[in-house]
């Protein structure tokens, strides 16, 4: 029953964080990217550190300058100004394809700097994941956008924030980590606005609407995720991650008119397989390792 309650909660937050995709790429004609980030980490900010300031959790407590924190929240940063560019600035369905690539990174990392063990098919299955995004991207060809490059930064630092959040002592909730991550985007998204000479716009009525619609989405999202990842068993749940890029296809096709090409659905269909068989081979290294154990 928590393999079940983990994989609808891991599907319910992948649908909130495609909803908020969905409202900041329709917000970005009218606001400057900046502040749409600036906003939505203060929104979400706000309303994490409600509920740490309910559970009695302190904010500002010594462990906040945790190294593994730290590295988390620079990885948050760059690894959502990274992806939230890339959503504004590119199909939606081709930006969330690029992103689903993010677990295949997190595998290659904890390989290479946290001396995991990684046998020879997740090795197989990464490289074969990063050929479906270099599928997507098509780089050197005609309809290479250069704007994609911005899913790929999301890929890199938000993997980077995940392989941190390994490493993070147990003592510091999710909840607090939540609060920092939402937290960092506020100034952020300012320091965005500075350097690209954007000034503050008033939002009309139908954008506050959709500020409240992503800050709630991406809450929820990230709550749900947070969950999800707490009741089940990873190598269970993981692949129900990738009903984001469902969701994405079904936004990106019916709000915003897009048509992804032959090359981009095989890419995705690449990456979404490679990544469900690492996850899988994952779950079966873990199963055997604890019935190995039990035996000694």
């Amino acid at each position: 029953m928590d393999n079940l309650r983990g994989s609808i909660l891991m599907v319910l937050a992948m649908l909130g964080f495609a909803l908020e995709d969905m409202f900041m790429k329709q917000m970005a004609n009218a606001l400057p990217t900046g502040q749409i980030l600036a906003m939505l980490g203060f929104g979400g900010g706000l309303i994490f550190a409600i509920v740490c300031w309910v559970q009695g959790q302190s904010l500002l407590a010594r462990d906040v300058l945790h190294p593994m924190v730290l590295l988390r929240n620079f990885g948050e940063v760059f690894g959502t100004v990274g992806y939230v560019s890339a959503v504004i600035l590119t199909p939606i369905s081709s930006a969330s394809a690029i992103f689903q690539a993010t677990p295949l990174f997190v595998t290659l990392g904890a390989a290479l700097f946290l001396q995991e063990s990684v046998g020879w098919r997740r090795w197989v299955a990464i490289a074969v994941g990063f050929c479906g995004v270099l599928l997507i991207i098509r780089p050197g060809l005609d309809s290479f956008q250069p704007a994609s490059l911005f899913a790929v930064q999301g890929v890199i630092f938000l993997g980077i924030r995940d392989l941190a959040t390994r490493r993070i002592p147990r003592s510091i909730s999710s909840m607090r980590l939540s609060t920092y991550a939402f937290a960092v985007i506020v100034p952020t998204g300012l320091v965005l606005m500075a350097v690209m000479g954007d000034s503050f716009a008033v939002p009309s009525g139908t954008d506050s609407w959709r500020i409240a619609g992503s800050i709630a989405a991406g809450v929820l999202g990230y709550y749900a995720l947070v969950t999800a990842t707490r009741l089940g068993d990873m190598s269970h749940i993981a692949p129900f991650r990738y009903s984001r890029l469902v969701f994405a296809l079904i936004v990106g096709t019916t709000v915003f008119g897009e048509r992804p090409d032959l090359a981009t659905l095989i890419g995705a269909a690449i990456i979404v397989g490679s990544g469900t068989y690492a996850a899988i081979r994952e779950g079966q290294r873990r199963r055997a390792s604890l019935a190995a154990a039990g035996a000694i």
